[in-house]
């Protein structure tokens, strides 16, 4: 297996494993902030959407008018790391679970042709963690992990039983 399709394989299963555990909660409770919580649902998969087109499209290539109809900024502005869970308005659930799904099937479909010499160049944008579009692509499903840990502790949270 090549470098880049075991990325993409990690990338996959842990979009897959996070997706499992947010749509288990009702979009009606995504945006509850429970007591001792300072996140959301929402928040979550807005951040994992917008984390994994930075890591996996705009560190690879430069932004394009259909990113912009993928992801706009103001989404992207919305779920940053700096962003704060409850300034998330003008999204529903149901628009915030598109985009996620619509960023991983962008990324599933564009990257297997990506060229594996591209991948150890540097990032467009650079980031303190990993020096290479292939660093940028190992380190999104770990990254996905950390924040599905978080989607699993809101359920909890939020009175839903674990998943195996």
């Amino acid at each position: 297996m090549s470098r880049l399709m075991d990325a993409l394989e990690q990338i996959d299963f842990a979009r897959r494993y996070t997706r499992e555990r947010a749509v288990s909660v009702p979009p009606g409770d995504w945006f509850t902030v429970t007591p001792g919580s300072v996140s959301h649902i929402a928040w979550q998969v807005g951040h994992l959407a917008s984390s994994e087109y930075r890591l996996c499209l705009a560190r690879l290539r430069p932004r394009t008018a259909a990113d912009e109809a993928l992801i706009p900024d103001a989404f992207i502005a919305m779920f940053g790391r700096e962003a704060l869970p409850a300034a998330v308005t003008g999204y529903t659930a149901e628009q915030i679970l598109t985009v996620f799904d619509a960023v991983h099937a962008r990324v599933m479909e564009d990257l297997p042709a990506y060229p594996d010499a591209d991948l150890d160049l540097a990032p467009l944008a650079a980031h303190p963690l990993f020096g290479t579009r292939l660093g940028a692509l190992r380190y999104a499903p770990l990254h996905e992990m950390i924040h599905c840990g978080q989607v699993a502790l809101l359920r909890r949270m939020l009175g839903h039983a674990p998943i195996w």
